[in-house]
Parts: structure tokens; C-alpha cells; sequence
């Protein structure tokens, strides 16, 4: 991911009113983020525990904020994220909810996903998986789980900004 400062932040938000948006607590160490193994930033409000913000590039290079809330019912199995698929998942996975963008978000219309809780997406996919046989390209199938997730999160934000 390309690194952004707090404005354009801020101004990717695409289901936030104008004030939610002024009242996003930035991630921790914001400006030390390390962009470069970022495939999208994903955090938890500090202030607000239920809250959750992940700004995610689309298919064209656009940024689309999105804000989420979690569901206060936690799964009830242990349950796989549906941006980074990992099976050997070191985390929590959490329900997110997130209102659509314009009139339909208004009407009340939301979008859910299961994600890692915080975000751990981006160093999952990193991992060098275990070798599946004799010859398996564990590089080749590590770049292939990042490509997926970088197109799994961007569609789940095109389909929230959709108007």
C-alpha cells in the first residue's frame, strides 16, 4: 500500500458522515506505519471498542475508507476470515458490519464480513505456508494468497461505496 497522511485519510471515508469522520481516532503510531507490507490499514477505535476503520485500495488505485461496527455476538465456532482465508489463523476473527455509501446506507442497508479482529490480515498472508509436497512453491503461493486479499478487500469496499 502507498503511504497517506491523516487528510487523505480522513477524506476516503465513503459511509461516514462529516462528523464521524472528524472523530476518527487514528491508528496508534499512525505515522510510523510500514506501509510497504501493508496490503490495506485496518484499526480499532480506541475510544469506541465496537468500532473498527479499515481504508482499502481499490482495483484502480482509489482509496475507500470504510467504518465498521462489530456485532456484539461473537461466532460461535471458530470461524475463518473472509479476506485473508487463513487456516492456521493466529487470531480472532470478528463480525463487521458497515453501512453502504449514499442513499442506500441512509435507508439503513449494510454489508457484513468476517475479519481478522485486528486487522491481521496483511502479515498472514505474508507467511511462507507449509509445504504441501515435494516441490511446492511456497514464494508462489504466498504472492498468490496476497494477491487474493488485496482483491477480496477491495471488493468488499467497491460493493460498500456502491451507489
Amino acid at each position: 500500500m502507498l503511504p497517506i497522511g491523516e487528510q487523505q485519510l480522513r477524506g476516503a471515508f465513503v459511509n461516514a458522515s462529516r462528523k464521524e469522520t472528524t472523530l476518527i481516532t487514528l491508528p496508534e503510531r499512525f505515522e510510523e506505519t510500514g506501509w510497504e507490507s501493508l496490503d490495506f490499514l485496518g484499526w480499532r477505535d480506541q475510544k469506541l471498542p465496537r468500532r473498527a476503520y479499515a481504508v482499502i485500495p481499490t482495483l484502480e488505485g482509489d482509496l475507500v475508507g470504510i467504518l465498521f461496527q462489530q456485532a456484539e455476538a461473537a461466532p460461535r465456532a471458530r470461524a475463518q476470515c473472509s479476506w485473508c482465508q487463513d487456516v492456521q489463523l493466529p487470531n480472532e476473527v470478528v463480525f463487521l458490519s458497515a453501512r453502504r455509501a449514499g442513499p442506500a446506507g441512509r435507508k439503513g442497508d449494510t454489508l457484513g464480513t468476517l475479519v481478522c479482529e485486528r486487522f491481521q490480515c496483511s502479515q498472514n498472508v505474508r507467511r511462507l505456508p507449509v509445504l504441501a509436497y515435494e516441490g511446492y512453491d511456497r514464494e508462489a503461493a504466498r504472492d498468490r494468497r496476497i494477491d487474493e486479499l488485496r482483491l477480496r478487500a477491495a471488493e468488499f469496499a467497491e460493493a460498500v461505496a456502491r451507489r
